[in-house]
């Protein structure tokens, strides 16, 4: 790991950066296996699960009789936790509901939104190194309390032509339509653009590998909107003397373990604290079954000394984190500071797993430095806002003279006709 003692702010920039990969081959691949699915939808599909995902397979869809083999197969444990994580999800979820106010802006003119569900969605639910079925919950269950009709999953099987059973019992808990074994690049593919098998939606949610960011990038120029651009995943944790040493370097390898291109920051108040967090990522990693996975994103990884809480709030917010956790002892104080960030954890206890599997909030959050502009999934993210107003005699009395000249002095004189005829009606009548 690399450390930063004291960093200028003119540094700040080369520290907050995240790893450059040159894309423009990957790119060129994406954009040729998103044409073949176009052009030849299932087909294509097929070849490319064969191809990548070393399955050969008759049918893309999840059948009845393979949802119940999946029913059998997760233990009543694991099943407990999904439902529980389901339960807080839908709980926190539901309090995010819409509620629409109609507004007289003048006398006769009334204006007010409708919340209306995006009627198709598609979910993308990774299953290589680790099968997110986690990820099902916090897609579907908003989805399905915003009221989308059709709820279209995509995942890749394993080479048996399955999938994992635990990924279909939580679509089951959180109501998804319809499930297909299609991975990477030819899921977005097929979302977007339709097959023979799985039907085209309107908006693509998920996460998944550069493969499947590009994918998702590229089929939303033209095709379908997405839930945001993403990257790798990431954390940035805040410290000081009075935090757990042992708590910060799990919270640390926790996010380290998604993959090699995972990025953690750990910005702290006290140099002993960082060897302190340094000697349990030693201890803690030895033990972890993907322990290779993170100390290879390790390498990438940043501890920094910084003199005191504002200038660590600066940095966390001029980095952007995807996930923050402050593990301060004045976390409230700090916690008003944060302007960039996809999900904030506060207290020592509030560990980012919770806010992965079962607190309530959503887990698919903006990376990369987007949280700069974006924000993580939530229920306005499965709906639109539908603006409509209403003028009546008076309306047309109130504003129809300033419509009429702002359109004749931009020049649009059609504009201006529009409410020149409704005015005349009017003082004639």
């Amino acid at each position: 790991m690399n450390i930063y003692r004291y960093p200028k702010k003119e540094e700040w920039k080369e520290i907050t950066e995240r790893p450059h990969l040159d894309v423009s081959q990957l790119n060129k691949t994406v954009e040729n296996v998103l044409a073949d699915i176009k052009a030849n939808g299932d087909a294509a599909v097929k070849h490319y699960e064969q191809l990548f995902d070393h399955v050969n397979l008759e049918s893309l869809a999840v059948s009845e009789v393979e949802m119940q083999e999946a029913e059998k197969m997760v233990g009543d444990e694991l099943r407990h936790a999904l439902e529980l994580a389901h339960d807080n999800i839908s709980k926190f979820h539901s309090s995010q509901a819409f509620e629409s106010r109609r507004i007289e802006t003048s006398k006769g003119v009334v204006c007010w939104q409708k919340s209306i569900a995006i009627e198709k969605v598609g979910l993308y639910i990774p299953g290589g190194t680790a099968p997110l079925f986690s990820t099902v919950l916090m897609l579907a269950t908003p989805a399905k309390i915003a009221g989308c009709k059709d709820i279209v999953l995509c995942t890749p099987p394993d080479r048996q032509g399955k999938v994992n059973p635990a990924i279909l019992v939580a679509a089951r808990i959180a109501g998804v339509s319809q499930i297909f074994k299609a991975g990477g690049v030819q899921a977005i593919g097929a979302m977007a653009y339709g097959t023979e098998s799985i039907p085209k939606v309107y908006k693509i949610f998920g996460p998944g590998n550069q493969y499947v960011m590009a994918a998702k990038q590229q089929v939303s120029l033209h095709d379908v909107a997405i839930d945001m651009p993403a990257g790798p995943s990431e954390v940035c944790v805040i410290a000081d003397d009075t935090s757990r040493a042992d708590f910060v370097a799990a919270d640390l390898l926790s996010q380290a373990e998604h993959g090699i291109d995972s990025q953690v920051i750990l910005i702290s108040l006290s140099e002993q604290f960082i060897k302190l967090v340094q000697d349990e990522i030693e201890k803690q990693l030895a033990l972890l079954p993907r322990k290779e996975m993170a100390a290879k994103a390790l390498e990438n990884s940043k501890l920094i000394l910084v003199k005191d809480a504002d200038e660590a709030m600066a940095l966390s917010n001029a980095y952007a984190p995807e996930h923050l956790i402050i593990a301060t002892e004045n976390y409230n104080e700090l916690s008003e500071k944060v302007i960039n960030a996809g999900s904030v954890f506060l207290g020592k206890y509030a560990c980012e797993s919770a806010g992965d599997y079962a607190s309530g909030t959503n887990h698919t959050l903006p990376t990369h430095g987007y949280a700069l502009a974006y924000n993580g999934v939530n229920l306005d993210s499965y709906n639109r806002k539908v603006t409509f107003q209403h003028l009546n005699e008076e309306g047309i009395r109130t504003i129809g003279k300033a419509v009429e000249l702002m359109a004749e002095n931009e020049q649009l004189e059609a504009h201006a006709n529009a409410m020149r005829l409704r005015r005349f009606l009017i003082v004639k009548s």
